[in-house]
């Protein structure tokens, strides 16, 4: 018989136990999100930092290996800004939406399915789980119309998704992980940037998901935005849309997309801080979460 490891000198006194404690916790949560659909919005620092990538791609595969029906949705703003400026293109925000004219739309179509995408799946994939990349003109899955900007300011070609169809979602996520670029086609072929907040929360309403998840870069939504003390842990819709007329900035299309998202049936949705290491996990599976969850009004 070999002689017994001691542990490692630095290790915690009492480690062992905080780790069982830790996977207890998760029990329920595991069973609860069991077969169940989540949707994550996948963006902000959690997309940009190097570490962080390898930490989000890393808790997808956990999440699917433990039996949850997991759907990414990303956008890819900085890579697209990016690479307009080095195009010597404009880029202007109005309302937290990206003024879009044929030439933007074009190069955000390239970003986000000819790289940002590919890399997300790559990812997903050396940590033990296959993913399939796919954008709004695959399968015919989303259908969208040009909108606007909060107040009517027009924003060129921005799509609002009026349609999905999740055969093809269903189809992949039976053995992959479907991870979807924020682009689609209106009725007449042309292309559209869709906000991925937006398409987000419109993927989680066709597929009835449990949760909606928003990775975002600061902690939830904070009732003083100067204040990151001001943490707003649970709100009901009816909160936000009363609050909503007072908030500027891309805070509030994501807000919006929650409310809509709890209204048309899905369980609950949540904003939370991607700079945080495994802030899904946290926001899944322990009692104390990581940010902003939006409930049904009581």
């Amino acid at each position: 018989m070999s002689e017994p490891v001691d542990p490692p000198a630095t290790a915690p006194l009492g480690a062992g136990v905080r780790d069982v404690g830790t996977l207890l916790e998760a029990l329920p949560y595991i069973r609860q999100f069991r077969e169940r659909t989540v949707v994550i919005k996948y963006g902000g620092a959690a997309m940009n930092d190097p570490a962080l990538r390898e930490e989000f791609a890393r808790d997808v595969a956990l999440l699917k290996y433990v039996g949850v029906n997991v759907v990414v949705v990303h956008g890819g703003g900085p890579e697209i800004t990016g690479y307009m400026e080095r195009l010597n293109l404009p880029v202007e925000f109005r309302g937290g939406l990206r003024v879009s004219d044929a030439q933007t739309v074009e190069v955000a179509k390239m970003v986000l399915v000819g790289k940002v995408n590919k890399d997300i799946v790559v990812r997903i994939g050396r940590h033990g789980q296959a993913a399939v990349g796919l954008s709004g003109d695959d399968g015919n899955l989303f259908k969208v119309e040009t909108t606007t900007a909060p107040g009517g300011e027009d924003v060129g070609f921005v799509g609002r998704v009026t349609r999905v169809d999740t055969a093809v979602i269903d189809h992949v996520a039976e053995d992959f992980v479907p991870v979807i670029a924020s682009v689609g086609s209106d009725e007449d072929g042309q292309s559209h940037n869709v906000n991925a907040d937006e398409a987000a929360a419109a993927v989680a309403r066709a597929l009835g998901a449990t949760r909606l998840i928003f990775l975002t870069d600061v902690a939830g939504w904070l009732r003083d935005a100067a204040d990151p003390d001001s943490l707003i842990v649970q709100a009901g819709t009816d909160d936000v849309e009363d609050a909503l007329p007072s908030i500027a900035g891309g805070m509030r299309p994501k807000l919006q997309a929650c409310v809509d998202a709890v209204h048309s049936g899905v369980g609950a949705a949540s904003i939370v801080d991607g700079r945080r290491p495994h802030s899904v996990l946290l926001e899944l599976f322990t009692d104390e979460g990581c940010g902003t969850q939006i409930r049904p009004a009581r």
